[in-house]
């Protein structure tokens, strides 16, 4: 994975969520030019920084990685850890199924 991505997917969930480059970094507990370091490419976070960064965003790893993760696969997925084995087993079933028919 390109470094570029990092820097580019912090943008991206910055403006979403409506805040400057100089907000975020306060948020964060960081000097005012923490996050312009990031995203202009003079430095990259450390892992722990980076997990502070996704937390801000108010999400998991996965998602911050896998942008184009549908909201529909994330809430099956929230429902598929609720069920037991055998129920899992015949949703894999009936998943199978559906996907045969294509």
């Amino acid at each position: 994975m390109e470094t570029t991505f990092i820097r580019e997917r912090i943008t991206e969930l910055r403006l979403k969520k409506g805040v400057s480059e100089y907000q975020m970094s306060y948020a964060l507990g960081h000097n005012k030019n923490y996050i312009r370091a990031i995203t202009s490419g003079r430095s990259l976070p450390s892992v722990e920084g980076l997990f502070a960064i996704i937390d801000y965003f108010e999400m998991t790893p996965a998602e911050f990685f896998d942008k184009d993760y549908p909201q529909m696969i994330r809430k099956a997925i929230d429902y598929m850890e609720k069920l037991d084995d055998e129920d899992m087993f015949l949703l894999l079933n009936i998943i199978q199924m559906f996907c045969q028919k294509k």
